[in-house]
This record gives C-alpha cells, sequence and structure tokens, in this order.
C-alpha cells in the first residue's frame, strides 16, 4: 500500500464503516431466516433470496472500494450532470418502466432489473449539497439581496422535488416522499421555519378532514381562525401583512378542507392508497371514497391491513427475548406478506423480541448520529449538506418502515435501510454511505 492509501486509510471513519456492515449482516440474517426450510441441503442455494443479498453486498463493497479511490472532488464537479442524467433515466422509466405490482418504477436491462428512483437519491443529494455549497448562493436571510434569496430556496426545492415529482408518475408515491426529507436537511442551512410550519399544519388539516365531518371542520376552522383574529386585534389593527397572513390562512384552510382533499381521494389517490390510509387511522373507507361502488365491484377485505394485522401478531408474538433465531413461526410459515422486503422488521421482532429489536434501532440511532457528528465536523459545506441529506434520507425510510409494520403509519412500500431485501435497495444505500466515508476523508478539504 503506498504512503497516500495509507494516509486515506487512517482518515477513513471506522464508526460508520462498522456500523454499516453490522447492520447488513443483520439484514441478510434475518432474509435467511424466513427463507430457511429444515429441508435445505446447504447455505449456499443460488435462487433464495438471502444468497441474491449476499451477492448484491459483495457487489456494494465493490463499488465502495472504487468510490474510497476516488478523488473527493469528483462528486462535488459531476453532481449536477449525474443529476441531470439520473432525471432523464426517470423520464424514460415513465415511458419504457417495467409494470411491477402496478408500478412502472423499474427498468430492466435483460434479465436484470434495477429502480431508478432508488439510485436517483444519491444524485439528488449530491446536486442539493452542490448547489448550496456554491459561493454564491444563500438560503438563509441575510444580507441585503432579500429576492435572491428567495430564488435560490425555489431552486434548491426544485432540485430536491422535481424527481419526486417524476416518480408520483411512475406510480410509486411511497418512494417520492422519500424526497421530500432533503427540505428537511436544508434546515441547518437556514431554510425558512415557515415551510416546516406550513407542511405540518397541512398533513395536521389532511389528518382533520379525515377524522371530522366536514361542515364541522368548517365551523372549528372558524371558530380557529377567530380566536386567533382576536388574540391579535391589535396586530391587526396596525399592521396590513399580518391581516392579509390570515385571511389567506383561513381561505386556504377552507378550500384545503373543502374542495383539495376530497378531490385527491376522488380523483387522484388509487384503492390501495385509500384503504392504506383509512386503515392506518382505523376508519371504514367513507362510501364517497369507497371506489369498490364506483367500480361496480364486490367490496373485498383490506389486504395492507391484513399484513398490518399479521406483523403486529408476529411482533407482539416474540415478547421481551423473543423466539429465538430460525424458530419464527408466523414469519416461517409465510403468515406475513413482503415479510423479507417491507415487513423485515417482523422478522427481528418475531425471534428476538423487544429487547433485539431495541438492540436494533440501537444501532440505527447510533449510524444517525454518527452522521450528524461527521456532519458538523466539516470544513467544506458541500460535505455537511451532503452528510445531512443522507442522514434524513435513512431517518425516513426507518422511521417510516418501522411505523409501518407496528401500524402506525399506511403501508406505502419504504424498505428498511440495509436490511430489507432488494439490490436497488442495497445499493444505494451503500453508496451513500461510501461517498460520505470518502468525503469526511478530506473533511480538512474545502470542497466545493
Amino acid at each position: 500500500m503506498t504512503s497516500l492509501g495509507k494516509a486515506l486509510f487512517y482518515r477513513i471513519d471506522g464508526v460508520v464503516l462498522l456500523l454499516y456492515v453490522l447492520l447488513v449482516a443483520i439484514g441478510i440474517s434475518a432474509v435467511y431466516s424466513v427463507e430457511h426450510h429444515v429441508g435445505d441441503l446447504t447455505f449456499f442455494m443460488m435462487n433464495k433470496s438471502y444468497m441474491k443479498q449476499l451477492i448484491w453486498f459483495g457487489y456494494s463493497l465493490g463499488f465502495g472500494f472504487i468510490i474510497l479511490l476516488t478523488d473527493s472532488k469528483f462528486f462535488s464537479s459531476f453532481a449536477f450532470l449525474l443529476y441531470t442524467a439520473c432525471l432523464a433515466i426517470l423520464v424514460i422509466t415513465i415511458f419504457a418502466g417495467v409494470d411491477v405490482k402496478g408500478s412502472r418504477s423499474w427498468l430492466g436491462v435483460g434479465g436484470f432489473k434495477f429502480q431508478p428512483g432508488e439510485v436517483c437519491k444519491i444524485f439528488t443529494a449530491l446536486a442539493v449539497a452542490k448547489f448550496v455549497s456554491l459561493p454564491e448562493t444563500n438560503i438563509a436571510m441575510t444580507g441585503r439581496h432579500v429576492m435572491k434569496t428567495y430564488k435560490d430556496r425555489i431552486i434548491v426545492g426544485a432540485i430536491a422535488l422535481v424527481p419526486a415529482l417524476l416518480i408520483i408518475l411512475q406510480k410509486e408515491t411511497g418512494l417520492a416522499l422519500v424526497y421530500f426529507c432533503f427540505l428537511l436537511a436544508l434546515y441547518r442551512e437556514g431554510y425558512p421555519t415557515a415551510i416546516y410550519i406550513i407542511a405540518f399544519s397541512t398533513v395536521a388539516l389532511v389528518l382533520g378532514t379525515l377524522l371530522i365531518e366536514r361542515k364541522i371542520l368548517f365551523v372549528v376552522l372558524t371558530v380557529l381562525f377567530g380566536l386567533i383574529a382576536l388574540l391579535m386585534r391589535q396586530t391587526l389593527r396596525r399592521k396590513l401583512i399580518p391581516r392579509v397572513i390570515i385571511i389567506s390562512a383561513f381561505l386556504f384552510s377552507i378550500l384545503f378542507s373543502q374542495v383539495a382533499v376530497p378531490f385527491v381521494f376522488k380523483h387522484v389517490l388509487q384503492r390501495h392508497q385509500i384503504d392504506r390510509i383509512f386503515g392506518t387511522i382505523g376508519m371504514e373507507v367513507p362510501d364517497e371514497y369507497d371506489k369498490t361502488m364506483v367500480e361496480g365491484e364486490e367490496k373485498k377485505g383490506n389486504s395492507s391491513e391484513y399484513n398490518v394485522l399479521q406483523s403486529k401478531i408476529a411482533i407482539g408474538s416474540g415478547g421481551l427475548f423473543g423466539k429465538g433465531f430460525l424458530n419464527g413461526t408466523s414469519t416461517k410459515n409465510q403468515f406475513v406478506p413482503e415479510q423479507s422486503t417491507d415487513f423485515i422488521f417482523c422478522a427481528i421482532g418475531e425471534q428476538f423480541g423487544f429487547v433485539g429489536s431495541a438492540i436494533l434501532v440501537l444501532a440505527y440511532l447510533s449510524l444517525m448520529l454518527r452522521i450528524v457528528f461527521i456532519a458538523e465536523r466539516q470544513r467544506s459545506t458541500f460535505t455537511r449538506v451532503y452528510a445531512y441529506c443522507v442522514a434524513c434520507i435513512l431517518f425516513f425510510h426507518f422511521a417510516v418502515n418501522i411505523s409501518m409494520t407496528i401500524g402506525l403509519m399506511p403501508v406505502i412500500g419504504i424498505t428498511l435501510p440495509f436490511l430489507s431485501y432488494g439490490g436497488s435497495s442495497l445499493m444505494s444505500f451503500s453508496i451513500l454511505i461510501f461517498i460520505l466515508v470518502r468525503l469526511d476523508a478530506d473533511r480538512q478539504t474545502l470542497i466545493r
């Protein structure tokens, strides 16, 4: 090994790589546990998902080694070019994608299939980091150039969300939601708090629209804004802008709850998506949103609700310490659908119980906190923003997937990082980690 290679080796963050390998090993073991049968003659059965995942792990390590040998400035220099190429592939996927379970988000090349939306997360993170790190970019409200700041905020928001729009057109809504977490990463760089308040308020308004009858909700919103206006009456008398904001917010809330949400549920969302949303909040689908009545089909049970029920049974049966490795009855007997992908957490919960699940959660939290620590020790804005993007992607997948399996969120097809079976998912998360480790190795270098 050359002196340059030795210097790079000593600068690599071993904690992140150790946690990465640990989580992948747990994932392969979990996939093995749900596929193992007593009659299996050998571990090395190439038609099994765990062997395919092991091979993908080997590919990921190979790509990771190449990334570690790459000049760190390459990722900054080619960020926009790679992002543009990825957008082009997403557009191609809309028209030439392979239909998988109702979505056209996969591309097939010979016998090989991959999901461009998974890979595009990497290049979107790089593009966001590149734009924010440009000397002329200013997304925080500093200096005199207010209009330039607003323009930069719009541009960086577009960089993050244009891929999401293209993925929605591929009918892969769950994956598209991941791209909204890039906006969360921008909070550290001064993205306006008002954006996050509006986002959380909109989510609350959607839930209110689904849980409360629309006429009653209209009265509640009217009373609420009336009270706000009463409390702020002195300010509203003196200043025009607060009056405009209050009136605009009231009109938006009314139109959103009375018109926009019903329209989306009636004409945009698919039937299985509506079933999942109402199943999560514990309600039957109202007749006005029930598309089985419109389509003239006999109403069937909610499949996603069944999936979550079986998932909760499997996790709950694990108790405190679990049933032991390879002894999970629900997962072993295929009671839990998609148990090697979206519901892989069930295998951990059933076989290793609350203690094993808690250790897994602690491993994820340790990885994410370590990434935040890495972000804050950077001299380069590019690396810092990229690190926060990686942390937010991992957190979104981690939080949503586990919430799905225990019934706290709708089933939207979000994988559990490093654990869920899938080559595209494992490869994309691995590349995210290895690029971060490579950039961190040059943390004293100013990368733009």
